[in-house]
Parts: C-alpha cells; sequence; structure tokens
C-alpha cells in the first residue's frame, strides 16, 4: 500500500487554491517584496524588449531656417511627437513610421516657410500703410517668389535675390535702369552650366519691368560670378549640344578602331583615344570667273562691218591765201592723157572707209558654297596594345613584344577604319607596350569583430541574447522562488507519505489534485479497495465525519 501511495503522491502537484492559500499566509512584508519583486521582473522584461526594438529614426526636415526649426520643434513639442537632431544639427529626425503624417500636419500650419516670404505678405495689408511701404513689400514679395522659383533648380539647394529697383522720374536724362544679383547655394559636387545660367539672368529679367540681361549678376555660395562664364559662350553663338557632338564623333571614330582590333588583340589588350578637331564656323562663299579671250570654244554672238566710199576730193595745196582764191577755168587736155589707175582717173574712190565688229559671248562662271557645320578638319589618333602572351613549353606564360610586321599591320587596319586623310593633316600613331597587371584590390580579411556585417548581426544577437537572460532572471530569479515560497514541493509531499497509513496524511494527500487521468485514478482506487479495504473504509467514515461537521 506504501508503495501505490508514494507513486500517487509523485504524480501530484499543488492546486492554484493551495497557492493562494500560502500566499494569503505570508506577511505583510513577504506580500510587498513579492509584489515588487514580479513588478520589476516585469519592467525589466518590458524594457528590454523595448530597447531592442528601438523605433528606427527618418529625417524628417534638414537645412532649416533657425527661426523655421525652432518653429517645428515647437509643433513637435505640441503634439508629443519624439524628435532628436542629426549628429551635425542639421536634421530634424523622427520615428519613421510618424514621418509622412507629421509632414502633413506640419504643411497645414504652414511649416516650414523656408525663409523667404512671397506674395502672401500683400495679403495681410494693413490700413494707413503708406506707398512707401507698400513698394517696399511688393518689391520683397517679388524677391521671395524669384529666389523660390529659382531653388526649383535640381542642383540649387537654395537662392536670395537682390532687386535694385530705382525710383521713376519724369527727367528722361535722371532715369535710372533696374538691376538685380542673384545669389545660388549649389548642392555639394554640383554646378550650374551656361544654359542654366541664361536661364536664371532671363527668368529675372523676364519678371522686373525694363532690366536687361546685361544687368543681372550670379554668383554662388564661393563668391564667383557665374555670369562671365556664360557671356562668352552666349555673345560667340555657341551652343551646348557643339561639346557632346564632338565627344560623340571621337567616340565613334573609337568605335571603329575598337572594332577592328578586338577580334585581333583582345578587348583587355589595347587602348584607343581619338581627338577630332571639328570645324564649327559658318562660311559662305561665291566666286565669279571668266575665261580668257578669245577662246577656241568660245561662240561668237555678233558680227558686224560696215564699208564707205566716195569720189570727192579732199582738200588740196598749200594752206593760205592762195587755197581760198577760186579755181582757174578747166581745160580739156590735148596731150598726155590721164593713165588708168591715177588719182584722178575717171571711175576710181577718191576715198574709202572699212569698219568690223564683232562680238563674242561672255563666259561667266558664278559658284554659290555654303559649308556645312560640324566638318572634322583634322583627327589625331594614338593606340597602344599590349604585349602578345606566349606559352612557353613548361606550361608557364610570357609575353613578347610585337614584332615591326605586325604593328605595320595593326597601323594599316587602324588607318582605313578612321579614314586617314594626308590632305587634310590627320596623325596616327599606333605603339606596343606592356600593360600593368591590374591590381586586384586585395582586401585584407578583416576580423570577425570588424567586419560591418558580423557587427549588425552580433547586435541583433546581443537584443536577443539580453531579451532572453531578462527572461531568465525572472523566472529563476524571481519567479520560481516565489513559488517555493507559496507551493509545497515535492519533498514535502513524500515526507507525508512517508508517515505511512495515517489517515489524515492520506486526507491531505488524496485533497491534492494529480495529473493522472480518471481512468487511472479509477483503476488505483479500485486497486487500493480490494488490497486493504480498512483504509478506504477509514477514509470514507473521514469524509463522512468531515461532512457532518460541515453541516453541523
Amino acid at each position: 500500500m506504501s508503495t501505490d501511495v508514494t507513486a500517487v503522491a509523485r504524480e501530484t502537484l499543488p492546486a492554484p487554491q493551495q497557492v493562494l492559500q500560502r500566499f494569503n499566509e505570508l506577511g505583510q512584508r513577504q506580500k510587498l517584496a513579492a509584489a515588487a519583486a514580479v513588478a520589476l521582473a516585469i519592467a525589466l522584461v518590458v524594457g528590454v524588449w523595448l530597447w531592442s526594438r528601438a523605433p528606427e529614426y527618418a529625417v524628417l526636415f534638414s537645412n532649416l531656417e533657425e527661426r523655421d526649426g525652432g518653429a517645428i520643434v515647437a509643433a513637435l513639442q505640441q503634439q508629443n511627437v519624439p524628435y532628436r537632431f542629426s549628429p551635425g544639427g542639421g536634421a530634424i529626425l523622427i520615428p519613421s513610421q510618424m514621418v509622412h503624417d507629421v509632414r502633413l500636419r506640419l504643411a497645414a500650419q504652414g511649416l516650414p516657410k523656408g525663409g523667404l516670404v512671397g506674395f502672401e505678405l500683400m495679403e495681410n495689408q494693413k490700413l494707413g500703410v503708406s506707398q512707401f511701404h507698400e513698394q517696399v513689400n511688393f518689391q520683397r514679395a517679388l524677391e521671395g517668389e524669384l529666389a523660390r522659383t529659382i531653388q526649383s533648380i535640381a542642383s540649387v539647394a537654395s537662392a536670395r535675390v537682390h532687386l535694385a529697383i530705382p525710383k521713376q522720374s519724369g527727367f528722361l536724362r535722371d532715369e535710372q535702369k533696374p538691376t538685380a544679383s542673384v545669389m545660388v547655394n549649389l548642392h555639394p559636387g554640383r554646378t550650374m552650366d551656361a544654359a542654366q545660367i541664361a536661364g536664371v539672368v532671363h527668368l529675372i529679367a523676364s519678371s522686373v519691368p525694363q532690366l536687361a540681361n546685361e544687368r543681372v549678376s550670379v554668383i554662388d555660395q564661393s563668391g564667383a560670378l557665374l555670369t562671365t562664364r556664360a557671356d562668352p559662350l552666349r555673345n560667340a553663338g555657341l551652343d551646348a549640344t557643339q561639346l557632346s557632338y564632338v565627344r560623340e564623333v571621337e567616340a565613334s571614330y573609337i568605335r571603329r578602331i575598337e572594332a577592328i582590333l578586338t577580334p585581333i588583340v583582345g578587348a583587355a589588350n589595347f587602348k584607343a583615344q581619338v581627338n577630332a578637331d571639328v570645324d564649327f564656323n559658318q562660311v559662305e562663299q561665291t566666286a565669279e570667273t571668266y575665261k580668257p579671250n578669245p577662246s577656241s570654244d568660245q561662240a561668237i554672238r555678233s558680227q558686224q562691218s560696215s564699208e564707205q566710199e566716195t569720189r570727192q576730193p579732199g582738200a588740196q595745196g598749200v594752206p593760205g591765201a592762195l587755197t581760198n582764191q577760186p579755181p582757174a577755168p578747166a581745160t580739156a587736155p590735148i596731150t598726155n592723157p590721164a593713165l588708168p589707175g591715177a588719182a584722178n582717173a575717171p571711175g576710181a574712190p577718191l576715198n574709202s572707209n572699212r569698219s568690223s565688229t564683232l562680238n563674242y559671248e561672255l563666259d561667266r562662271t558664278i559658284q554659290h558654297t555654303r559649308q556645312a557645320l560640324g566638318q572634322v578638319r583634322r583627327l589625331s589618333v594614338a593606340v597602344v596594345v599590349n604585349h602578345r602572351g606566349e606559352t612557353l613549353p613548361n606550361g608557364q606564360t610570357r609575353t613578347v613584344a610585337l614584332t615591326d610586321e605586325e604593328i605595320a599591320r595593326l597601323t594599316n587596319l587602324v588607318r582605313e577604319a578612321m579614314g586617314y586623310s594626308q590632305a587634310r593633316g590627320d596623325s596616327l600613331n599606333v605603339s606596343n607596350a606592356p600593360f600593368t597587371a591590374p591590381q586586384e584590390e586585395a582586401e585584407a580579411a578583416l576580423p570577425m569583430w570588424k567586419d560591418p556585417t558580423m557587427i549588425d548581426l552580433g547586435k541583433e544577437l546581443l537584443k536577443y541574447a539580453a531579451l532572453l537572460a531578462a527572461v531568465g532572471f525572472v523566472y529563476f530569479g524571481v519567479i520560481r522562488p516565489l513559488l517555493r515560497s507559496v507551493a509545497p514541493p515535492p519533498k514535502e509531499i513524500e515526507a507525508i507519505v512517508e508517515q505511512g497509513n495515517d489517515e489524515h496524511a492520506l486526507l491531505s494527500l488524496s485533497a491534492t489534485p494529480r495529473l493522472a487521468s480518471f481512468d487511472e485514478k479509477l483503476v488505483r482506487a479500485k486497486e487500493l479497495a480490494q488490497s486493504d479495504p480498512k483504509v478506504v473504509a477509514n477514509l470514507i467514515k473521514e469524509w463522512m465525519g468531515a461532512n457532518d461537521e460541515n453541516k453541523k
């Protein structure tokens, strides 16, 4: 019987009612100590859990004006939003899951204002404001609007615009033109090209009446004047795309050389560079030429000839008084007849005149030539080829220089690929040199405690280890000792069992709940009744007597 009772006692555990009863039996100080220990354990576990799940902070706003930063911090304090500052103090950080919500709420309050005022300044005009104050407010609003517009450029972090608008005068001699100054604060590593600077200048000049482009100055945060770099380009009529066109031309020639040399020497065994001199001058030429006259193949346009004869004799004799006297009467010759062919022979002309005009067609050539932009005036090409690899009989490899024939063959190929023109003045240089082996950045293996990945993993494991240690400390240091103090350990039950067949011991033992199933309990109860019915009868009498006492 004692064996069965011992087996049953070992399977029993204290009930919650018994634990509560033992807790009530503790003194007031013990109860307070137990409650404080439990509270401290819970606080420790919750604290470790919150520390392991610390919220990630994200940037709410950065590069704020001092006035905007103070207003935003005050708004965050009113909304009970936790915040912190970046190490440099240039940004406000809040929990990442609250960034978008807080930004919308601050935007509803008009924060941040950006340190600039625009035309909203004109919405709160007070009565009785003088014309001078109205003009000043209008100028401030215009400067703020222009600065906001310039800040929308990607490379500009902030901008300030200063307008000098003189007072209008009725005298033309005393009239002064307005001027403007712009200061841009660029993002680190960013620059403004000529087109952007010209755009800013045109923006300011178009927003202020009677403001010319030449009266707008733009400087950066270092004090460098940017408009001087844009004026020569704009006055020369150069386009920003011309530089990219030159790069495209050079890249096209490099691709041709790479396409012809890659199958021969390999892509990593040569380098090619091309320098193209591109002519962007606009040239128009008109020429008018004539062939020498006369020419064998020249056509006759018109021909004219004339002949004139007269029989009247011309004036004869010696000029003087005798010449002016009338001639003597003519007498017929009797002797000496006129010979044929004489000047005064009958039928012979006394005077003749001949003229001839021959007109040829004009051989004129007019030539009008207009050269296209972007013509290549000269090419300079440099190609360097690596030494050729050679395998030795022992399996090792070495590099040897190319022969003159191989270099000449490569030179001819490159010359044809680039379209070499001697008349244009092109130059080509193909050289052979050993390439330096690429130095592989053999990064020394970092120790495990210095590896960033391992450091992050260690931090995560440390969080979970701390949480597990806290839970273990709470269980083994607080909860378990407390349960031992309010619940009887199994040794006490064994001590009760060792008392033998004491009915009171069996009674206290039977009052404890057991973990065995109902069928097992029933079977063991039957076995106990069969083996020792007297004990069972006494136990039943004891129960019945206890019930009777309770009824009384």
